[in-house]
C-alpha cells in the first residue's frame, strides 16, 4: 500500500472522528459549561488518556510495531503472532493490578496531578468519583493499541483508525441517553468512556479474526522478546510522548488557576487536536511500518523517499492549519462553542488559549515524522534526551508566561516548546542519509510558506468584515464561519497549485489503482 493512500485512509477516518468529536464537545460545553463539573470530567478523561498516549499508543506502539514487523519479515507470521499473543498476556498481567491500585489511591493521585483541587471542593470530589469510572479504560485502549498495531503491520489501517469514531459515538450516546438519569453530564460521559473501551477491543478482535491473524490469550512469558520490548519502551515513555507530557503539565499548572481554566485548555486543545490527529496520527500510523520495512531491508533510497514525502505532506496540511487557527481563533471558538452554559467571556479566554496552542501545530506534526525515523530503527533512546529538555522548558516557560497571559500562557509555552522539539530531533538526524531533504522537498517548502502567508492575509481581511456576525444567532455565526473557512481554503489551494508546491497530477494519482506485483 502506498504511503499517501495509507495516510489518506487513516486521515480520512480520523477526520470523521474529529467531526464527531466536535459534536461531542459542543454538547459537552453546552451541558457542562466551564465550571467545576467540566474541570472534574476533563481530569477524569485526561488521566487514563495520558497513560494511554504515552505507553499504549506512544512508547508501546513505536517499540512493538517495528519488532513485530521485523519478526514477521524474518521469521514468518506464526512467530510474529506468537510474539503478539505473549505481549497481550503480559499487558493484561501488568496493567490489571496497576489499575486496581490506582483506583484505590485516587484521592492521592488527584491531589498530585491537580494540586489546585482542594478537599471539600466540588471538583475535587467529582474528579475522584469520575476517574475511578474511567481509569479501567487504560487497559482496554492498551489492548486496542496492540491489536491495531498488528493490523497496521499487515497494511490493514482502516480498523484501528476507525476506533475513535466508535469512541465519540459512544460518548454522544451517553450524553443523550444516560445524562438525564445520572447526577451530572460528567458522570454520563465517564460511563460512556468505559463502555467505549470494550466496544473498541471487540471491534478490533473481529478484524483480527477476519484477517486470519492468530492472536490468542495466554499466560505471560517474560522471554527475550518481551525484555527487549521493555528496554525499547523505557526511554520511549518520554521520547514518544513529549507533547502529551507537556499537555498534562498544562493541566497540573491550570489546576492552580481559577475554576474553568482546565476547561478552557480542554476546549482549545480539541480544536488544536484536529490537524494533529488527522495529519500527525495518519503519518505516524502509516509511516512507521513502511519505514521499518525499508530500514530492515536496507533500502536507503525508498526510506528517504518515504521520509521526505511524509514530511512534505505534514507541512502542506499542518502549516496552513496552524496559521489559520492563530488568525481566526476567536471566530472559531465563538461559532463552535459559545452556546448554553458556555458564555462570551469563556469564548474569548478559550480563543486566546487556542492561539497559543496553534503556534506549535506544524512543529508537533512535523516532529511526528522526525520521531518515526528514530523509532523505525528501533532507537527510542535518542528522543528521550530531547523529551526531558522539552518537558523542563515547557514547565519553566509556562510558569513564566502565566503571569502576563494567564491560562493562555500555558498553551503558548506548549506551542513554543514544540519548535524546540523539532530542532532537537532534526539536529540528531541531519547527518543520516535516509533523512536528508531531497530536491522535491526543497522545491516545495518555500512555496508552502508563501501560500500560507497569502492565506493569512485573506483570512485577516475576511475576519474583519465578518466580525459582527460571531456574536449573533447560531445561523449567522455558522454562515460567517463558513465564508471565512471557504475564503482561506480557496486562497491556499489556489496558491499551492499556482506556485507548483503541489501538482494536480499528484492528486489524481491517489485515485488511480495500480496492480500490485
Amino acid at each position: 500500500m502506498k504511503l499517501l493512500k495509507a495516510m489518506a485512509t487513516v486521515g480520512g477516518l480520523t477526520g470523521v472522528s474529529r467531526i464527531l468529536g466536535f459534536v461531542r464537545d459542543v454538547m459537552t460545553a453546552a451541558i457542562l459549561g466551564a465550571g467545576p463539573v467540566a474541570d472534574a470530567f476533563i481530569v477524569a478523561l485526561k488521566l487514563p488518556n495520558f497513560f494511554r498516549r504515552i505507553t499504549a499508543e506512544g512508547a508501546f506502539s513505536v517499540s512493538f510495531v517495528p519488532m513485530y514487523t521485523k519478526k514477521r519479515e524474518q521469521e514468518g507470521d506464526d512467530a510474529a503472532d506468537a510474539f503478539a499473543s505473549n505481549t497481550f498476556g503480559v499487558m493484561c498481567f501488568i496493567l490489571t493490578p496497576f489499575i486496581i491500585a490506582a483506583m484505590m489511591a485516587m484521592p492521592f493521585i488527584i491531589h498530585l496531578i491537580a494540586p489546585g483541587f482542594e478537599p471539600g471542593q466540588a471538583r475535587y470530589e467529582l474528579s475522584i468519583e469520575m476517574t475511578r469510572i474511567t481509569f479501567p479504560y487504560l487497559l482496554l485502549i492498551s489492548l486496542s493499541a496492540l491489536l491495531g498495531g498488528v493490523l497496521n503491520a499487515h497494511d490493514k489501517f482502516m480498523p484501528f483508525a476507525a476506533t475513535p469514531i466508535v469512541f465519540n459515538l459512544t460518548l454522544i450516546a451517553a450524553l443523550l441517553i444516560l445524562e438525564p438519569h445520572l447526577a451530572t453530564g460528567g458522570h454520563a460521559l465517564s460511563w460512556g468512556l468505559f463502555i467505549a473501551g470494550f466496544l473498541q477491543v471487540f471491534g478490533l478482535m473481529y478484524f483480527i479474526k477476519k484477517t486470519k491473524i492468530k492472536i490468542k490469550f495466554q499466560l505471560p512469558k517474560f522471554d527475550a522478546d518481551i525484555k527487549k520490548l521493555f528496554a525499547l519502551m523505557g526511554p520511549g515513555v518520554l521520547g514518544a510522548g513529549v507533547m502529551h507530557v507537556n499537555l498534562f503539565v498544562d493541566v497540573i499548572i491550570a489546576s492552580t488557576l481559577p475554576e474553568g481554566s482546565i476547561a478552557y485548555l480542554y476546549y482549545a486543545d480539541r480544536l488544536n487536536q484536529l490537524p494533529l490527529g488527522m495529519v500527525g496520527i495518519a503519518v505516524g500510523t502509516a509511516l512507521l511500518p513502511m519505514l521499518s520495512r525499508a530500514m530492515t531491508s536496507d533500502d536507503t533510497s525508498h526510506a528517504r523517499h518515504l521520509f521526505n514525502r511524509a514530511l512534505e505532506v505534514c507541512l502542506l496540511l499542518a502549516l496552513p492549519a496552524g496559521v489559520a487557527m492563530m488568525v481566526t481563533a476567536e471566530p472559531l471558538i465563538k461559532s463552535l462553542f459559545q452556546y448554553g452554559a458556555f458564555d462570551a467571556n469563556d469564548a474569548v479566554i478559550t480563543a486566546s488559549v487556542l492561539t497559543g496552542y496553534a503556534i506549535g501545530v506544524p512543529a508537533y506534526v512535523g516532529g511526528k515524522v522526525l520521531s518515526t525515523a528514530y523509532y523505525s530503527k528501533q532507537d527510542t533512546k535518542t528522543p528521550v534526551k530531547m523529551a526531558v529538555i522539552c518537558a523542563l522548558m515547557n514547565i519553566g516557560l509556562a510558569l513564566i508566561l502565566i503571569k502576563p497571559l494567564g491560562v493562555a500562557g500555558i498553551a503558548t509555552a506548549t506551542g513554543v516548546v514544540g519548535w524546540a522539539q523539532v530542532y532537537l530531533l532534526w539536529k540528531g538526524l541531519k547527518t543520516h542519509e535516509t533523512t536528508a531533504f531531497d530536491a522535491r522537498f526543497k522545491h516545495s517548502f518555500p512555496r508552502i510558506i508563501f501560500s500560507c502567508c497569502a492565506m493569512a492575509v485573506v483570512l485577516v481581511i475576511v475576519a474583519h468584515y465578518t466580525s459582527g456576525y460571531y456574536d449573533a444567532n447560531k445561523f449567522e455565526k455558522i454562515s460567517a464561519l463558513l465564508v471565512l473557512v471557504a475564503s482561506g481554503l480557496a486562497t491556499y489551494s489556489l496558491a499551492i497549485f499556482m506556485t507548483g508546491a503541489l501538482k494536480i497530477s499528484e492528486i489524481k494519482s491517489l485515485f488511480i489503482r495500480k496492480k500490485v506485483r
